[in-house]
């Protein structure tokens, strides 16, 4: 199926899966020191609701999960602020014109960090509505990580005020955060990007509708370049929901 959008066309027949599935196995990558997920069937006494149990017509599981810590979300400025604020009310549009680039960050006291001059160059003058990062060395062990107590790449605070200065509303990245993972609760990147300066008295021009999604994976068969970006999320009202965001290729 080809949509016409502006002046190109996408092929809605060829999605580009970035997100990582959930699941209860040992395969599912883990951030922020918590065990996998739980994916297991109600029980009722004698009844278990697994029809491979022979007592039930219907597969019928609880899930147990963290978004921010087993796999692809996307979250809005509410997983900072002390004033609550939903994912599912912040995200009300889903298709975005979306600019994918590859960055290796660079060694920094210690750090891998992604710079403001790597996120400049690698955009190259454009101001997509939404940015797609995939940090180098890109590999399937993303898939599977464990990352808790490993202190994985981030965005500098410089590059997040950058991308925000841009115009972005959307940034997806493959890592578990945007900021360090042991920070003292700076979260300098986060604050950056959205706009916050007080996480108790919102300021007016914090960015409400914009959004950050973590935790993706970018296939290297993905070439770097501008996509259609369609950003699917589940309609918690949570600060942050599991996700599935999808690129599409952009016919000019």
């Amino acid at each position: 199926m080809i949509a016409k959008i502006n002046n190109f066309e996408v092929d809605l027949s060829k999605p580009i899966d970035i997100s990582i599935s959930l699941s209860n196995t040992d395969e599912n990558p883990i951030a922020w020191y918590i065990q996998k997920p739980v994916i297991e069937p109600v029980v009722f006494g004698d009844w278990i609701g697994k029809v491979s149990e022979g007592s039930s017509s219907t597969n019928f599981n609880n899930i147990f999960f963290n978004p921010h810590g087993h796999g692809t979300h996307t979250e809005c400025l509410g997983h900072i602020t002390k004033e609550f604020y939903s994912i599912n009310q912040s995200l009300k549009q889903f298709f975005f014109l979306a600019e994918l680039i590859s960055v290796q960050p660079e060694l920094q006291n210690g750090d891998l960090v992604i710079t403001k001059i790597q996120i400049e160059n690698a955009l190259n003058g454009t101001s997509p509505e939404a940015i797609i990062i995939r940090t180098l060395p890109n590999n399937s062990e993303k898939l599977s990580k464990k990352y808790s107590n490993t202190n994985p790449p981030y965005l500098s605070e410089d590059a997040a005020i950058f991308i925000r200065e841009s115009g972005i509303q959307h940034l997806l990245i493959d890592l578990p955060s945007v900021d360090k993972e042991h920070d003292q609760g700076k979260l300098l990147a986060h604050k950056a990007f959205w706009n916050v300066k007080d996480v108790v008295n919102l300021n007016a021009d914090a960015r409400i509708n914009s959004t950050i999604t973590e935790m993706i994976f970018v296939n290297d068969a993905v070439k770097d370049g501008s996509y259609l970006l369609n950003l699917q999320i589940a309609p918690f009202e949570n600060d942050a929901s599991p996700s599935k965001p999808i690129l599409f290729a952009i016919k000019k």
